[in-house]
């Protein structure tokens, strides 16, 4: 007999914010708990898992959302990346080929291994937008990295 999966009450907004029936998860060790447990099932809907017991919730855009980036240059190689501060308070390094804008510019990536999406709030789009460059056509976008173009791909 399959699980029957109940949905939790929980939503996720397109900011990232977090609600439960309606009203806001303001206690950050609850939400950062939600996020360690936080699952995606074979359809691509989210769920979150705790043991034995799962609940699927509901989420507007992406559960994970970009807060800030910070590029930073390696002293050791010079290396240069950009890190990823998220909504679940982690930092991560950005994957600069996993990066693609939808309608009206949302500027989407990759993260947690490839395992969920995240979308840029606007001031990290903001903040990243500084290191976009246009091609000499104007119709592509692109970020630099240690000398590599990776481009950002534009959603249908």
């Amino acid at each position: 007999m399959e699980k029957v999966i109940s949905p939790c009450n929980i939503r996720i907004d397109k900011e990232g914010v977090w609600y439960y029936k309606g009203n806001e998860i303001f206690r950050d060790e609850i939400v950062r708990f939600f996020y360690q447990n936080l699952k995606k099932d074979e359809t691509g809907r989210y769920l979150i898992e705790l043991d034995d017991d799962c609940c699927y919730l509901e989420v507007e855009d992406t559960p994970f959302v970009v807060r800030a980036i910070y590029k930073l240059t390696a002293e050791s190689d010079n290396e240069e990346c950009i890190n990823l501060l998220l909504s679940d308070q982690s930092i991560e390094k950005l994957n600069p080929d996993s990066l693609w804008a939808a309608k009206d510019n949302v500027l989407y990536c990759s993260v947690k291994k490839n395992a969920f999406v995240a979308r840029f709030s606007r001031a990290s789009y903001y903040q990243i937008a500084e290191f976009i460059e246009c091609s000499d056509g104007g119709d592509e976008y692109f970020i630099s990295l240690n000398g590599k173009h990776f481009c950002i791909t534009m959603a249908a």
